[in-house]
């Protein structure tokens, strides 16, 4: 979530990396992180069992280094070159590590239960906790970096005045020694604080829960290769369905989340206040989620889906149509958090249903779950690094210029169509797509019975 939020406008005003290098940065970083999702998904089902489980070993000696790499991409080298190699490789190692957590972690909900209602309940408080996750991440990285301003330079049309060069390198030199000196180092202890929490939760995760072995069906009965699993994967059509949804809802939410900082500090001019409103989003998000889990058990998932998406496209159309006005922002923060959270859980609650259906249609294959999680999380991210990546390039196009008070017009127009008219266009295409979603209450209840009967 801190990365997500705040990344990109650590590399552009902090780091002070190219609009151009930042985008490939965040593109190259987001796609890499896809491509090994499946490797390690497919990894994990052919991993043997161990005193530790299956998918613990992944988790335990994954998360070191994880943190270590975490840290590294909040750090900035004091070297004229190599700066954009610097943070491509560590923020690809990071996102190699987080996979082989976040992996195993996902398809725990499989392993620790065989009772869907279990299940259910499991992803719900895992979601809950997950979300609170997301408001600590914003909240840390935020209070603290919000601490300490920024440096900024001035208006656009000081650049036109006769000797600005000499007076653009004082102010450079006023700000950079003191100021930009204490925002890397807030970055820093933010990043120090975040990774001692992973570390934390992480020991938490490995000490407080147990694989249940006869839930586990990781070990397939025979071997089956990485493209066998992703032919019978994808041919399984309601998955299919699912994931074409999905991935265009967290593309709407990818756009905002990565585009949101810059919007606040720039298009609606709450430098000081864009931390408190991120923090309104996921406060928000947290507090729903029992509200979904609740409405989902009474109306049904895709009920839920239609309602808790969509509820955001009004609020995300009223930011950019309305004046620029503290209070609004704020209550459409919490709008779009409501719905952050419809967003968070349904997808998790609905894929244990896709996977049940698909052991109904191919009762003598086993092991396949990892898979089915790890492709899940791959279209998702790859579309969202295509996505963050873009919406980088648009603003260098755009003529984003690093460290300024104020952006040009362009800009300001180019952030509106980001956190706005982009993501309203991909919920509602979202919504279309998941009409064609076969798995319905009825469709459900009966899936579960008959598991119950070949059981």
């Amino acid at each position: 979530c801190a990365l997500g939020f705040f990344l990109q406008i650590y590399l552009l005003d902090v780091a002070q990396v190219d609009a151009f290098y930042a985008s490939i940065i965040l593109f190259a970083g987001r796609v890499w992180d896809a491509i090994t999702d499946p490797m390690v998904g497919f990894f994990i089902s052919k991993t043997s069992w161990t005193r530790f489980g299956r998918l613990m070993p992944w988790i335990m000696f994954s998360t070191p280094f994880a943190i270590i790499s975490y840290f590294l991409i909040w750090f900035v080298p004091d070297i004229s070159t190599g700066q954009v190699m610097w943070y491509l490789v560590f923020y690809c190692a990071f996102q190699t590590l987080v996979t082989c957590f976040h992996v195993p972690y996902s398809a725990l909900t499989m392993f620790i239960s065989r009772e869907q209602s279990e299940r259910d309940s499991a992803t719900a408080y895992r979601m809950t906790v997950e979300v609170l996750g997301t408001v600590l991440g914003t909240a840390i990285q935020g209070q603290i970096v919000g601490k300490v301003d920024t440096p900024c330079i001035g208006s656009p049309f000081f650049f036109g005045l006769p000797n600005s060069s000499v007076a653009m390198e004082e102010l450079n030199m006023t700000h950079d020694t003191e100021s930009l000196t204490d925002t890397r180092n807030a970055y820093m202890i933010a990043a120090g604080v975040i990774g001692g929490l992973y570390l934390l939760c992480a020991l938490i995760l490995l000490l407080g829960v147990r694989e249940k072995r006869e839930a586990s069906e990781l070990q397939s009965d025979e071997p089956v290769s990485f493209f066998q699993g992703l032919k019978l994967v994808m041919n399984h059509r309601p998955y299919i369905k699912l994931i074409a949804g999905f991935l265009f809802t967290s593309l709407a939410f990818m756009l905002l989340e990565g585009n949101f900082a810059l919007f606040c500090t720039y298009t609606l001019g709450f430098r000081n206040e864009f931390q408190n409103i991120l923090l309104a989003i996921m406060l928000s998000a947290t507090l729903t989620i029992p509200f979904w889990q609740w409405f989902l058990t009474r109306f049904g998932k895709k009920t839920a889906v239609y309602v808790g998406i969509s509820s955001a496209i009004p609020f995300l159309i009223a930011v950019v149509v309305l004046d620029s006005n503290l209070i609004v922002t704020y209550v459409v923060a919490v709008a779009a958090g409501i719905s952050v959270a419809a967003a968070f859980l349904l997808p998790w609650s609905m894929l244990p249903d896709v996977i049940d259906d698909f052991k109904l249609q191919h009762p003598s294959s086993h092991g396949h779950e990892a898979i089915f999680f790890s492709f899940y999380v791959f279209f998702t991210k790859f579309t969202a690094g295509v996505s963050l990546g873009i919406s980088t390039l648009s603003l260098d196009f755009a003529g984003y210029q690093t460290r300024l008070c104020s952006q040009p017009d362009q800009v300001n127009l180019t952030l509106k169509l980001l956190v706005s008219a982009v993501p309203v266009g991909l919920i509602l295409l979202s919504l279309l797509l998941f009409k064609l979603y076969p798995i319905d209450e009825e469709k459900r209840r009966k899936n579960k019975k008959a598991l119950q009967d070949l059981r």
